[in-house]
């Protein structure tokens, strides 16, 4: 189901100029007609200090989300670090509401399972998400928490999870689209971006572009890297 179909970026003659703006990919949305995002799920790729996070919480701010993550319900700030990016962003709706808005991001987790635990907010599992490691905690929260019919948007979902369990939240995010969940996320998991019905932007030094999982760099990384993995080793270490 489709709750965003299109980000755009618009910028005023008189605006001021803040580190995000030298971004490629801040750009790129200021001179094109905006990004299309999946009815199902869109994936934003490429490697580190592209503004990947940037975006997908100025996507989640301007949607109503907390910054640091949550549901529309949560208003906690432990620093305020987001960039102002969220009021510039134009963001096309469908008119339908979901019936949850969450946004997870890694960097964040830990602030977000305290807050969980100081409101003592129900819906979150019997165990306390503190009791439980960053990737224990991380699968219980979207298990108990998300809901068919939702908005998601993640950044860096698999920091703190095994390979298997990037396989198991894949599982889960097919099954939240197939309950008709739009999702957004933010990722360099090579498993995660392996779903077949996904749309895949890879942000660069170059701006934005849509690709196909073979062209993500976390899969031809990773693809050399195991294919090579002696020579890759020696290079890496030896020279």
């Amino acid at each position: 189901m489709t709750f965003v179909k299109r980000v755009l970026l618009q910028l005023s003659k008189d605006e001021q100029m803040d580190y995000y703006h030298e971004l490629p990919v801040i750009k790129w949305l200021a001179d094109h007609d905006g990004l299309i995002l999946s009815n199902k799920i869109t994936f934003i790729s490429g490697e580190n200090g592209q503004g990947k996070s940037t975006f997908i919480e100025a996507l989640a701010v301007a949607m109503g989300m907390n910054a640091e993550g949550g549901s529309q319900q949560f208003n906690f700030a432990t620093k305020a670090t987001h960039s102002q990016l969220s009021e510039q962003l134009v963001v096309h709706k469908t008119g339908r509401l979901p019936r949850l808005k969450y946004f997870l991001r890694a960097e964040s987790y830990y602030n977000l399972a305290s807050e969980i635990e100081n409101l003592g907010v129900s819906g979150y599992g019997d165990k306390k998400l503190h009791q439980q490691s960053h990737g224990e905690g991380v699968m219980s929260l979207i298990e108990q928490r998300f809901e068919p019919q939702g908005l998601y948007l993640f950044d860096e979902p698999e920091a703190g999870l095994s390979p298997s369990r990037q396989m198991t939240l894949l599982r889960i995010f097919d099954q939240l689209i197939k309950e008709g969940s739009q999702l957004i996320v933010a990722t360099h998991s090579p498993i995660l971006l392996a779903h077949p019905e996904a749309l895949i932007y890879q942000f660069s030094s170059s701006g934005i572009e849509e690709v196909s999982y073979q062209e993500t760099s976390c899969f031809q990384d990773m693809q050399f890297f195991i294919r090579n993995t002696e020579q890759m080793v020696y290079y890496m270490l030896e020279n």
